[in-house]
């Protein structure tokens, strides 16, 4: 995952960063949270800055959706049609259908935790725009998700290291964030029990 970036120098991995994730973000099936990943282990090595690394994946990630919604709200079906013929495998009737059903049923929270699945990811932008979500809505959802997505991936494997790329193996960042944050919710939830039992104690 982070071998074929080792060999660039910082301000490459940046771009291919601001690249990758931004074109896929446009609706193009490229690995985006790969290269986030991989620039992330980086960054836990001290080759590159974790704040740089996340920061130019927001930024990619919500100009590259916004761009997205404009090319859905002026082209609609026929894009998402060339798409299709381009590529079945990952841009098919079937996944185009499955992304657009989760639009319409959750909108702006569709938009919003998109960026953790991979199918929404490549095609949260092009569907705003084609199903006429308002461009206000949209907005605040993508910028805020792409935040979201680039700051809480990026911490997590720099936290991680070595770790997340093997956990990644075998799960999405997306499982692998649920995870974390289950994992912090139980040592907050041990903690505010401790407490109560304290303060019972203390009381009795």
């Amino acid at each position: 995952m982070v071998e074929w970036l080792q060999g660039l120098p910082p301000l490459a991995v940046y771009l291919t960063v601001l690249l990758v994730v931004g074109v896929e973000s446009i609706g193009v099936p490229l690995p985006g949270e790969t290269v986030l990943i991989g620039a992330a282990l980086l960054a836990g090595q001290g080759v590159v800055s974790p704040v740089t690394v996340a920061v130019c994946a927001a930024l990619s990630a919500a100009v590259g959706d916004s761009i997205g919604y404009l090319l859905g709200r002026r082209y609609g079906d026929r894009l998402f049609a060339w798409a299709a013929r381009r590529s079945p495998k990952h841009l098919g009737p079937e996944r185009v259908a499955a992304a657009r059903s989760l639009m319409e049923r959750h909108g702006m929270w569709a938009v919003f935790l998109g960026r953790f699945v991979a199918l929404l990811r490549i095609l949260s932008g092009p569907l705003a725009g084609s199903l006429g979500m308002p461009y206000r809505r949209f907005a605040i959802a993508n910028w805020a998700g792409a935040a979201l997505w680039a700051g809480v991936t990026t911490a997590v494997v720099v936290a991680l290291g070595a770790a997340a790329e093997k956990l990644l193996g075998n799960i999405s960042t997306g499982g692998l964030v649920a995870v974390v944050v289950l994992a912090l919710g139980a040592v907050v939830a041990l903690r505010v029990r401790r407490r109560r039992r304290q303060r019972q104690s203390d009381g009795g």
